[in-house]
């Protein structure tokens, strides 16, 4: 009598294993690849698109920046002008695109990060080149779910205030011409600010303003992601203590899961801190930044 022995694998997983749902991180993969092109190629054209169009590539766009910049100082007034209103609008829009997109990745990054752990994890059957392979995939797309949640944040802070994400685009290096001696004007008032001798101007009051809003979105963006990452640690910690001494894989993982979120906490804490300051008194590092310091 011969018996005839049955495939137990589930479809969509890997020869030899169930632990391994290929189908759904190959789909996740080629996702997160699709995003992050996304992100470098999409911004310009959709922001583009929309109603106040946009300025045919970088050359345009710090052109036009330029010169309306010098226009605003000029003018004395707090409005910015049309061709003025027009670029911040627009800054302020492809940093909308950018930051949805930033989002979507590092959901999907979770998600994909999440199967490959728990495929690690459970990947008893696996041979020890497997086993490595998923660890360092898992590591890599860990750290690209960081990276991620950095770039949505930078893209946040520019769509909350692009005047001031606009500035850091503006050639404060500059030794001649009407933008040079704006740029000197600027620098003179922030020395002193705000009891710089005369009247300050209110161009001035506005930047300062506004790059002490730019900052206080990090502040309370970091603030957020670090209380998340220190209850992740905790969370981590709490499992560790819960798993069995002879289940060392996954006491491994929730160790270095609860260091690494543990550090990356207190460095978050820093960042905010270190907004929190820039965005009580804006106005020195705001003259750091005319000046060339950043």
């Amino acid at each position: 009598m011969s018996t005839t022995s049955r495939s137990t694998r589930t479809p969509g997983t890997s020869p030899g294993t169930t632990a391994v749902p290929a189908r759904a991180v190959t789909a996740l993969a080629a996702l997160a690849v699709a995003l992050g092109l996304a992100f470098v190629l999409a911004p310009g054209p959709v922001a583009g698109s929309m109603p106040g169009g946009g300025y045919g590539g970088r050359r345009g766009l710090d052109a036009r920046l330029s010169a309306s910049f010098v226009d605003y100082w000029r003018s004395g007034e707090r409005s910015f002008p049309p061709a003025l209103r027009g670029v911040v609008d627009y800054w302020s829009r492809y940093h909308v695109v950018k930051a949805v997109v930033a989002a979507v990745l590092l959901a999907v990054l979770i998600a994909l990060g999440a199967l490959l752990w728990k495929a690690f994890l459970r990947g008893g059957a696996l041979t020890a080149g497997s086993r490595a392979a998923l660890a360092s995939a898992g590591v890599v797309v860990t750290a690209l779910a960081l990276f991620s949640l950095a770039l949505a944040v930078a893209n946040i802070q520019g769509a909350v205030a692009p005047f001031s994400s606009l500035m850091s685009m503006l050639p404060v290096h500059a030794s001649h011409g009407e933008l040079a001696d704006v740029l000197d004007r600027i620098r003179q008032q922030l020395a002193g600010y705000p009891d710089a001798g005369g009247a300050t101007a209110p161009p001035l009051k506005v930047m300062v303003s506004d790059f002490g809003r730019y900052h206080a979105v990090v502040a309370v963006a970091a603030t957020v992601v670090a209380l998340a990452l220190a209850a992740l640690s905790a969370l981590s910690w709490r499992r560790f203590a819960g798993t069995a001494a002879s289940d060392r894989r996954t006491r491994r993982v929730l160790r270095s899961a609860g260091l690494l979120s543990a550090l990356l906490a207190a460095a978050v804490l820093v960042i905010a801190a270190a907004n929190t300051a820039t965005t009580a008194d804006p106005a020195p590092a705001l003259l750091a930044f005319f000046e060339g310091g950043w």
